[in-house]
């Protein structure tokens, strides 16, 4: 007996093949049933006819319900007619289990239906589409990483203490001592990029923002590179060159799912680098002249970012921001103080932020200061304050959000998509 996934049906033209899997949908006309089945890699219609199979099989495909689990057997045959263009004459059904009245039927569904369900939800076509997106943008990320001498390192999910010093934190109990789950690994990453030169991390953070937006999780994942020796300017370059090898290859490896999601591929074709750059001041005054109601000094909102976003077809850097807005840790313009060489790269399509960037302060009397001014505790951050003491350089990093990246490529209206089990305000369950 060959086992054969779904995903390569196309090396078994003309065998008998084994298909183990789930019924995802089925209907019958007289004496031949259609099947749908999936088996995780793809989906695949099986034509069971009565008379191949005899009476007894045959009101057993009829008789089976939805996501129940089977094996069928069959020759597989070439037909463009069928979805991904090959299909299974099938000669034996095997039922694994039959499956209760399944939750989610072929229908439209509400939204926290679905989130209840999430744990069922995420077997519909639409949902593994978007999984296999994401699992080929984590792979084309760190391969990029890898492939430019780039060191994988695992930072901390409790930390003592906040990377920006804000007070989004999940709280907890170590031991008698509070700790908090971590909102970054990159204060803990410029201490491995001063041992191993270019270093990141991957993981989930956590930020406990009370923020009910499309763009908002309490538990992400975010990648976050650093690099010793980098300014801001390479700091950018680094980053333009890892999205647009991102965007391509998910161009070039997921068309499929790209096709299912309905995404407008020409828009992705033309993310390559080099992307536009805007200063913040320039930011602030393009938003004046379309009637926003700002001023230099403010931070930029959703939709800020939205309106800038739409004025290239690409991602834009928008450079420079004012100190007073971003984290202690960013280092001032040496020929303007009161702007930090930073930098977000916003997303066109109206998708905001995905990446947020800056050169690190490498001056330990100006991190001391920093430090004070921020009234963060100094006993906490002090073997941060050492970086800048024992063998400061230059060093620049950025973090790139997964799931806001997921969501721009997929073309999805909300970021719960774009994770499996997502954690949104006043939502932990499933």
């Amino acid at each position: 007996m060959t086992y054969a996934r779904i995903s390569h049906i196309s090396e078994y033209v003309g065998q008998e093949v084994t298909i183990r899997g789930w019924l995802y949908n089925k209907r019958s006309s007289g004496k031949i049933a259609f099947i749908i089945i999936r088996d995780g890699s793809g989906f695949i219609q099986g034509v069971v006819a009565k008379n191949a199979v005899g009476d007894e099989m045959f009101e057993l495909c009829n008789s089976i319900t939805q996501e129940s689990s089977i094996m069928a057997t069959g020759t597989v045959h070439e037909d463009p007619r069928s979805p991904g263009g090959y299909e299974l004459q099938v000669s034996k059904v095997e039922l694994v289990y039959m499956a209760e009245e399944y939750p989610i039927s072929l229908k439209e569904h509400g939204v926290d239906f679905l989130l209840d369900h999430r744990h069922l939800w995420l077997r519909t076509p639409r949902q593994v589409a978007i999984m296999r997106i994401r699992s080929e943008i984590i792979k084309a990320m760190r391969d990029w990483l890898d492939d430019h001498d780039f060191i994988l390192m695992d930072t901390p999910i409790l930390t003592p203490a906040s990377c920006e010093g804000t007070t989004t934190l999940f709280e907890t109990d170590y031991y008698g001592e509070k700790a908090y789950l971590s909102q970054s690994g990159q204060l803990y990453n410029e201490a491995n990029a001063m041992a191993l030169g270019r270093v990141y991390c991957f993981g989930p953070t956590f930020r406990a923002e009370k923020s009910k937006t499309r763009r908002h999780l309490m538990e992400f994942w975010m990648l976050e590179p650093e690099m010793a020796y980098c300014d801001q300017e390479e700091n950018m370059q680094i980053q333009e060159q890892l999205v647009s090898y991102v965007v391509q290859r998910v161009l070039t490896r997921r068309a499929t799912e790209l096709k299912i999601l309905e995404r407008d591929t020409s828009k992705l074709e033309k993310i390559v680098a080099p992307f536009p750059r805007m200063s913040y001041d320039d930011a602030i005054e393009y938003l004046k002249s379309k009637g926003v109601d700002t001023y230099w000094g403010n931070d930029l909102g959703a939709t800020d970012e939205t309106m800038l976003g739409e004025i290239h077809e690409k991602p834009v850097f928008i450079t420079n921001y004012p100190a007073a807005v971003k984290a202690f840790y960013m280092k001032p313009d040496p020929k303007r103080p009161e702007v930090v060489l930073c930098s977000d790269l916003i997303a066109p399509e109206g998708y905001g932020e995905i990446i947020g960037s800056s050169q690190r302060i490498d001056d330990p009397q100006l991190m001391f200061q920093r430090i004070k001014e921020h009234n963060l505790p100094e006993d906490t951050y002090k073997w941060y304050i050492d970086l800048s003491r024992y063998g400061s350089v230059p060093h620049s990093g950025f973090g790139i959000g997964l799931e806001r990246t997921i969501s721009w490529i997929c073309g999805l209206d909300h970021l719960r998509e774009a994770i499996p089990y997502p954690r949104m305000l006043n939502r932990i369950y499933p």
